[in-house]
């Protein structure tokens, strides 16, 4: 699962025509940690449908900002550089799959 590091990388990702979801974590986050690897299942199942992509709020805090993140994890499925979603707190797999079937076309 790739890591958003830069404004390039994030506004090159928001362009694009596929659905994103973003979690924005960090390092020290129990919770996120938790979720990590629900989130990384998730991006393999999704691959070539849904960008799935992590964004440490340490190392980018900028975006984090953008996005008025108060608290980690948080969640936000975008399309059409259009926030459709967000979640906060740790989610369990079949939640964050409903939010993505709730938000987009993509099948599994």
């Amino acid at each position: 699962m790739k890591e958003i590091v830069t404004a390039k990388e994030f506004n090159a990702l928001a362009t694009q025509d596929k659905p994103i979801l973003l979690d924005f974590y960090a390092d020290w986050c129990g919770p996120c940690k938790s979720l990590l690897p629900v989130v990384e299942k998730l991006a393999k199942k999704y691959e070539g449908k849904v960008h799935i992509q992590k964004v440490n709020v340490d190392r980018f805090p900028g975006l984090a900002q953008k996005f008025g993140v108060r608290s980690i994890p948080a969640l936000f499925f975008m399309q059409d550089q259009k926030i459709l979603e967000k979640a906060q707190g740790y989610q369990s797999e079949a939640a964050l799959e409903a939010l993505i079937q709730r938000n987009s076309s993509v099948e599994v």
